[in-house]
């Protein structure tokens, strides 16, 4: 399906924690068809095709919303591996991720609120643009961090919006191609590449369409 266009239904909770005040968005209705475990090997987030669309919408709006806190509640038992949530936020916010459970108990009721993505939603790089990332200067990396059973990605608007086009193709483009037995995934790099080092297995969140279309979705298309 197209992203653009969507209406994603959301709620908006407000704390305020060490003298400072916080801005929490989730999606209106939880998300049934999306389980993110840590491994052995790092991260992996396996969606069906609504939650995808869940997914873009929130990552949109974390590259555009410097004052927010994009929570993604998703925890639910699995056989192997840690269950996780996932909160995407702009680095500019400076929230300390060990105080994440203590503003999570402040929050207030939340209010509904309905986020509309535009008909484009994220910038098209060029190659030379997505080759910097290997470039010692490069500072729009995303980081990683894990605090009380939630994973935190954190970073710039162009750092998000890099990884956009993997994001947006998810949910569009992904759908046709696992009717067609494809696997379908994004592999976003979070933080900076060493070079002759090993990479730490657990700075690639590897995102990947599994089958989920029977899930009650939390956003309208126009």
């Amino acid at each position: 399906m197209r992203l653009a266009g969507v209406r994603w239904r959301a709620s908006v909770s407000t704390a305020r924690l060490d003298g400072a005040g916080y801005r929490v968005v989730r999606p209106r209705r939880p998300i049934r068809d999306a389980v993110l475990e840590e491994h052995r090997f790092g991260a992996e987030f396996a969606v069906g095709e609504a939650a995808a669309v869940d997914f873009a919408a929130a990552w949109w709006l974390a590259a555009r919303s410097p004052h927010s806190l994009v929570h993604l509640p998703l925890r639910t038992p699995t056989p192997e591996g840690r269950p996780l949530d996932l909160v995407l936020l702009h680095h500019r916010l400076g929230f300390r991720v060990a105080n994440w459970k203590r503003l999570r108990a402040r929050l207030s009721p939340p209010a509904a609120t309905t986020v509309t993505l535009p008909p484009r939603p994220f910038p098209v790089f060029e190659r030379a643009d997505h080759d910097r990332f290997f470039h010692q200067d490069f500072r729009d990396h995303l980081r990683y961090a894990f605090a009380a059973d939630t994973l935190f990605l954190i970073g710039s608007r162009r750092a998000f919006e890099l990884a956009g086009e993997q994001v947006r193709s998810l949910a569009e483009d992904g759908p046709a191609q696992l009717d067609a037995g494809v696997h379908w995934c994004a592999e976003i790099g979070l933080g900076p590449w060493k070079p002759h080092h090993r990479r730490n297995p657990a700075a690639l969140l590897h995102v990947h369409l599994r089958e989920g279309r029977s899930v009650t979705q939390d956003w309208t298309t126009p």
